[in-house]
């Protein structure tokens, strides 16, 4: 699943071609890159027996700890807490829950799908948008947001006829993740983009500490943690997650500072490709044709809905 990034300070206006063209580069490459995170996520969890929780416990340590040195060579030490700490914590508890149910979906659900279904958010973001925020959506984003989740139910489908109710987990990851992204944008403005990613990491690992816990008394074990990981493998896979997730971070921020959205957001579908073959190399997972569908249904809508967004801003200013 793909990095939050923070929304940037200033949006980049007429940038040189040059400029934004390595905005492009380092956006590709972090979309490219992420998804081998969700793949290493699905192999501890089938081949290494390391739970969901204990897996994104172990990410959002390893974001906080890779980022907390960074911060404080870059802005100082005071640049650690955040003019809105609770709020920051809070963003925290709704990205690490919407990792840790995204982990456990990979147990069941190939990358490639649950991917595609998570990649609902932006539908979802808009139907919170009007009721959280207000905003006024017309009808033709009402239609996009109408398609794009008849797509994910063609993935969804036939996942639900194996699985059950566990291919819905990708859903419940989008919901969390539209809401964090709300709350993300009324703070954009406050701190600097790591510090408020350095605070989620925070926490997100207070949160799952009391996840974990919970999920260990009455053993649910998709996210509890009845023993640590054994160090070795376990432990260096778990940490590549966490630096994958931070470096992605730091990819992304970086070329929103150098590109518009406009331009970048598009791009964020490429995690499905990455995800397909990662999952076809490493677990012999490959979609169908009626997936397929879906997955172009999803993409197809989810950029209409992006452009038109923008048109409407733009009209707006």
């Amino acid at each position: 699943m793909k990095v939050a990034p923070a929304i940037p300070e200033t949006e980049p206006k007429e940038a040189p071609q040059s400029t934004v063209a390595k905005g492009m580069v380092l956006m590709i490459i972090a979309m490219l890159m992420l998804p081998i995170m969700d793949g290493i996520a699905k192999l501890l969890t089938l081949e290494y027996d390391v739970s969901a929780g204990q897996t994104t416990f172990g990410r959002f340590l390893v974001q906080a700890s890779l980022l907390g040195p960074i911060i404080v060579v870059i802005y100082g030490a005071r640049a650690l807490i955040p003019s809105q700490l609770l709020l920051n914590l809070l963003r925290g508890a709704l990205m690490s829950l919407a990792v840790m149910l995204f982990f456990a979906t990979l147990r069941y659900m190939p990358v490639a799908d649950a991917l595609a279904v998570f990649f609902t958010e932006p539908f979802i973001l808009t139907i919170l948008s009007v009721i959280i925020l207000k905003e006024k959506v017309g009808w033709r984003r009402r239609l996009a947001v109408v398609i794009g989740f008849a797509g994910a139910m063609l993935i969804v489908q036939p996942s639900y006829a194996v699985f059950g109710p566990v291919s819905l987990m990708p859903i419940g990851t989008a919901f969390l993740f539209a809401i964090y992204l709300i709350l993300t944008r009324q703070m954009a403005s406050k701190d600097n983009a790591l510090t408020m990613q350095f605070a989620s990491g925070i926490g997100g690992v207070l949160t799952l500490f009391v996840v974990v816990g919970l999920a260990t008394i009455f053993d649910f074990r998709d996210f509890s943690s009845p023993e640590m990981p054994e160090f070795g493998i376990r432990w260096a896979l778990i940490f590549a997650i966490g630096a994958l997730a931070t470096i992605g971070h730091l990819l992304v921020v970086m070329a929103f500072r150098l590109a518009s959205a406009s331009i970048l957001a598009p791009f964020q579908y490429l995690e499905i490709v990455t995800g397909t073959l990662i999952g076809y190399w490493l677990f012999g997972d490959f979609p169908d044709a009626l997936k397929w569908l879906g997955i172009a249904i999803i993409i197809g809508s989810g950029i209409y809905l992006f452009l038109r967004e923008r048109a409407v801003a733009v009209a707006t200013d």
